[in-house]
């Protein structure tokens, strides 16, 4: 069957390499379990996991299919520490509290590798990361960058690459400089949606897809989760729609807030392609990011966070193929077989936001374009909580994260307006 989501632009590449996906029921009738956790992508199923493994009765819905928001269908690198680099959190933070959150984001990339592997999911890891200056007054940050993660984050896997090297890893010469991280890389991050899913109901948990919840209603004893066709009594709840909440929760919607972020896939390059020689991912400095990797099979799948509306998928091809051709001018007319979108939840600090916005109801999302990683942690960490423990997710939510200004109907337009002023910014 050749399924489109309802709730995003164009057929991914990952969907078509993925095979049939496992379908799960949708709920139909009253349920009451300990835990109930509305939203199917990375930290909903992490959590059901974890938590069904510990022996919790867990019950998990999903408006769509599992993967069909941006746990399925985003860029697949994992990066290294939080969002933001680790020197700019110790200039907010200082030193020792920069330091534990670096550590935390790093036990998150220990854990998704041990997850994966202890599981048998096969998620195309591949090495590597460079992280380039699309200007030349960046360079040097990109230099120090390397030193501090050695000397003060005890971090020795990031080299400074000067503009020659940054040429001949990228296979471009549209950068100035950057940094090599070989201590992450690379996934497809469908197969780690569908493997997390699988995982979590032999454990145990109640997977329901094509669930919609329609209100929360909490009274400081029992959560109420009603759906269309049914209603979930449970002791607590977990809030994992990150970008796809809409109205859903009031508090949540104020602080994280969806952006669209598209992507392409090439037809695979061939053996003789100068892009990417060393197969590492990569990302730029421009506040409107672009990101690009190649797959196993050696297609280039290319990514930028836009303002521009997609009416048509198709719209989407013509973007990407235009930015692809500012790098690489020889693709210039490269065939792009698949060009799909979908929305990231952001903040306005680009920190994650947790917090319990009701009794007894925990939200954990705007991972801000860094949640491959986290979001499956913060999945791990939430079971946690539910078995006892609050300290080790107590550090993200001391985060200070403000509501976004404007209010519900005000937001999006000045988001687009800053945006737009961003980017124009990028091109300066």
């Amino acid at each position: 069957m050749n399924y489109q989501s309802p709730i995003s632009p164009g057929r991914s590449w990952y969907e078509d390499t993925v095979g049939p996906r496992p379908e799960y029921p949708s709920l139909d009738g009253e349920r009451t379990c300990d835990v109930v956790i509305i939203g199917g992508g990375f930290t909903g199923l992490s959590a059901a996991a974890h938590l069904a493994k510990s022996g919790t009765n867990v019950v998990l819905i999903e408006a769509y299919r599992f993967g069909d928001g941006a746990s399925g269908r985003n860029g697949g690198q994992l990066g290294t520490g939080q969002r933001a680099w680790a020197e700019e959190l110790e200039f907010e933070y200082g030193l020792s509290r920069a330091k534990a959150l670096f550590d935390m984001a790093e036990e998150a990339k220990a854990h998704l590798f041990d997850f994966a592997a202890s599981n048998a999911i096969d998620i195309d890891y591949m090495p590597g990361q460079l992280s380039v200056a699309h200007k030349m007054r960046y360079v040097d940050d990109y230099k120090r960058h390397a030193e501090i993660m050695a000397s003060r984050f005890g971090y020795p896997h990031v080299s400074f690459m000067d503009q020659a090297e940054t040429a001949e890893r990228l296979g471009s010469t549209r950068y100035f400089g950057g940094a090599r991280d070989i201590g992450t890389g690379h996934i497809h991050p469908l197969k780690l949606v569908i493997g997390t899913a699988k995982v979590a109901a032999a454990a145990g948990a109640h997977l329901f897809e094509q669930t919609p919840s329609i209100g929360i209603i909490s009274n400081g004893g029992k959560v109420t989760v009603t759906t269309r066709k049914g209603k979930i009594t449970a002791d607590k709840c977990l809030i994992a729609v990150n970008a796809y909440g809409g109205n859903l929760e009031p508090v949540s919607a104020a602080h994280i807030m969806p952006i669209g972020s598209f992507i392409g896939a090439t037809v695979p390059l061939g053996a003789a392609s100068k892009v990417l020689p060393g197969g590492e991912s990569a990302d730029d400095s421009r506040f409107v990011v672009r990101y690009f990797r190649k797959s196993k099979d050696g297609r280039l799948l290319f990514g930028g966070r836009e303002v521009y509306a997609v009416n048509d998928p198709k719209d989407i091809h013509i973007h990407i193929r235009r930015q692809i051709a500012e790098l690489y001018p020889d693709l210039k007319d490269v065939e792009i077989t698949h060009g799909w979108g979908g929305y990231v939840g952001i903040t306005m600090p680009r920190k994650p936001f947790v917090r319990e916005v009701m009794p007894n109801v925990i939200s954990i999302g705007g991972y801000s374009g860094h949640g491959v990683m986290l979001s499956n942690f913060f999945g791990k960490l939430y079971a946690e909580i539910v078995t006892g423990n609050r300290d080790r997710l107590k550090p993200i939510e001391d985060l200070k994260i403000p509501a976004f200004p404007g209010g519900r109907r005000f937001r999006a337009p000045l988001l687009f307006l800053a945006l737009s002023w961003f980017a124009l910014r990028d091109r300066i």
